[in-house]
């Protein structure tokens, strides 16, 4: 399998995750550990799983990734 960083997919989804961030940083201190915290954590957990498909040694896990 080739290197995650080099899939089109990854890199969007990261910058997908700084664009989350920035806008997360607006939101009202009082949902820091409500709305910030779940959002930020759903957008990480895409690049973190292309990742994770990366290092599977089959096309069926890959894909299931």
């Amino acid at each position: 399998m080739k290197n995650f960083k080099e899939l089109l997919v990854w890199q969007k989804a990261i910058n997908f995750v700084t664009i989350i961030y920035k806008i997360t940083d607006s939101f009202p201190e009082s949902e820091r550990f409500g709305l910030i915290n779940q959002l930020r954590r759903a957008t990480v957990s895409i690049p973190s799983n292309i990742a994770e498909g990366c290092t599977r040694r089959s096309n069926i896990d890959f894909m299931q990734y």
